[in-house]
């Protein structure tokens, strides 16, 4: 299928006293798409989420990445050194999982009111930090589809304290996909695998894919951690998840 031709924009997502800019990207031609959520790493939302957000919307997709360190850092995103992820990593620590869940189903109302968005089709994807934060979407009512990419820390922590994630795995009312890399220190292969037990254990439609010789942040072109074969098979994978929402 051809890439369809898109419009992309910031918006800004209003809700009591909070502001929380989002970066949208939607196909120009008129129709009834699906809305998908794209949750950004440690760096913002910088050019990796937003042409990751272009890449979904050229799929026949209306997406959004809604900028998670508002509350704290706003406007903020970076590249990849060492002190950029030393930068992102203090602002992600600074996260609660109530406040990202309520921006996040802010992203997805807003994404509702727009008469191009079908209204009950909804998933989201999500890298790094953000990988983490899918899984704690995946809860989500309207969350049908979860693409979970190398998320650190699911079955040890959750963003502001708490039960670790993994703990909610019961509550995902969709499928979700889970990627990772073999060689991903920040993911030892037992936290992998209770993360798969977990979802069979509650009967979460799901796939996990672990692939060889990939490291963290595989699937980002811009990392020095980049794999373009691992990287290739985990997009063809998503679109196939989200191929479902259709």
């Amino acid at each position: 299928m051809a890439e369809q031709a898109i419009i992309t924009t910031t918006v800004n997502l209003l809700q009591d006293n909070i502001q929380v800019s989002a970066y949208l990207a939607e196909p120009k031609e008129p129709g009834s798409y699906p809305g998908i959520v794209v949750l950004q790493e440690i760096f913002g939302v910088n050019v990796h989420i937003r042409d990751v957000t272009e890449r979904i919307a050229k799929l026949g997709y209306v997406a959004i990445a809604p900028a998670l360190f508002q509350r704290t850092a706003p406007g903020f995103e970076t590249g990849y050194t060492p002190e950029d992820i030393e930068t992102g990593r203090g602002y992600a620590m600074q996260t609660q999982a109530s406040e990202l869940l309520s921006d996040i189903q802010l992203a997805i109302d807003y994404l509702k009111n727009l008469p191009q968005v079908k209204k009950d089709s909804f998933g989201c994807i999500g890298f790094c930090f953000g990988g983490h934060v899918a899984y704690l979407a995946a809860t989500l009512p309207d969350i049908k589809a979860t693409a979970s990419f190398y998320g650190a820390g699911i079955t040890t922590r959750t963003p502001g304290g708490g039960p670790p994630t993994v703990t909610r795995t019961r509550e995902i009312p969709g499928t979700l996909y889970a990627f990772f890399g073999k060689e991903d220190a920040s993911i030892p292969p037992e936290q992998v695998d209770e993360i798969e037990a977990e979802l069979e254990k509650y009967k979460i439609p799901h796939r996990v894919f672990r692939y060889d010789g990939a490291d963290h942040g595989f699937f980002c072109d811009l990392r020095a951690s980049y794999n373009p074969k691992a990287a290739a098979d985990a997009w063809e994978q998503a679109k196939q998840l989200f191929s479902q929402l259709n």
